[in-house]
């Protein structure tokens, strides 16, 4: 017979404690991001806007190699592809920033689809292999004289930054971050159904075991491409929004280096997490800016001091560690409680 004393808990869903953090958390996050940007300054607002492109690179990647265990060292590629698509039409032939947006989006979920088919009878490192050997030849192509009329070449694309529409009162710096924000939002509202729903059950299980999950019907070849392309689809919507805000695309912002910066990203803030996506832009946008502060002779020693220090402290991420971090203070509640009501013994 169960003890009366155990804490109230709602079936199925999280501790209460866990609950009242993540429900204030989100609350004081809303604030601050409304709040924010009429606080600080552009360069500022556009630090912060950077983060929140980030938030939605790596919020796809977490999808591809978190939720479904596929590893990728190229996603900087689909990145600079994004970027370049929406600066393309823009530029080239003055389509609406609002428009290219979702031709991006659309272009890089084909070409992550398609880059997903073949890529499927490769696995683990080889995987990783193939999709390192993308993010070292794009920057490659994009140099390419045969279409420097369209990417610019060597020098790139150079973009205005776009006014605040219909006379709203905001700085340019201030609409972008506006407008990602609300993208931002409704992609990862969408990637929290997605991973809650059917889908995201299968791509779950085709990650713990391929074996198990073909054996219960699950197509696996189509959901691992399906997820290749909503990964790759996140990131192409993180470039276009990107190549907005910094008004410059060229070869060299996407080399290996970005793909690389992206996969620590979400180690940092949390495989498998869709809050450690916001957690790991922060680190990305931030921490080598701060390591350059620290030493300008050895920056990236510095950054490597920090890495290790994440490694040991919160080796499941930040999200991972905020977690286990409230679930202890709840069991340590329920044990209160439990000593509380239970009758003390005799002697």
């Amino acid at each position: 017979m169960m003890s009366s004393a155990q804490p109230i808990v709602a079936s199925g869903s999280r501790p209460v404690p866990l609950r009242r953090m993540r429900a204030g958390a989100m609350a004081l996050g809303a604030a601050a991001m409304v709040g924010l940007p009429f606080f600080l300054s552009d360069y500022h607002v556009f630090q912060l806007t950077l983060v929140v492109i980030y938030a939605v690179a790596l919020l796809g990647l977490n999808l591809l190699t978190g939720y479904n265990g596929q590893i990728s060292l190229g996603h900087g590629a689909f990145y600079g592809v994004g970027a370049y698509t929406a600066a393309i039409l823009v530029q080239k032939f003055e389509v609406p920033y609002g428009f290219a947006i979702p031709c991006a989006a659309v272009v890089c979920l084909s070409a992550g689809f398609l880059f997903g088919l073949p890529a499927l009878r490769l696995e683990g490192l080889y995987l990783a292999l193939a999709t390192f050997a993308l993010g070292v030849v794009l920057p490659q192509i994009l140099k390419y004289r045969g279409i420097e009329a369209w990417t610019g070449g060597v020098q790139g694309i150079t973009l205005v930054k776009p006014e605040a529409p219909l006379g709203i009162p905001l700085s340019p710096d201030q609409w972008l971050y506006f407008l990602c924000i609300s993208i931002a939002v409704g992609l990862f509202v969408c990637a929290f159904n997605l991973v809650r729903g059917q889908t995201g059950r299968a791509i779950i299980a085709i990650r713990d075991s391929p074996i198990a999950a073909s054996a219960l019907g699950i197509d696996t070849a189509l959901y691992k491409s399906i997820t290749f392309g909503i990964s790759a689809m996140y990131a192409g919507i993180a470039g276009a929004l990107g190549a907005l805000v910094v008004q410059f695309v060229g070869p060299d912002s996407f080399t290996i280096f970005l793909s690389i910066s992206l996969l620590v990203g979400i180690v940092v803030g949390g495989i498998a997490s869709i809050s450690g996506a916001v957690y790991g832009a922060v680190f990305v946008q931030f921490v080598p800016n701060l390591a350059d502060e620290v030493s300008k002779a050895a920056p990236w020693a510095i950054y490597g001091v920090v890495l290790i220090a994440f490694a040991h402290l919160m080796p499941f991420g930040i999200a991972g560690s905020l977690k286990k971090f409230a679930l202890n203070m709840d069991a340590r509640r329920a044990a209160r409680s439990r000593r509380v009501a239970s009758p003390q013994e005799k002697t």
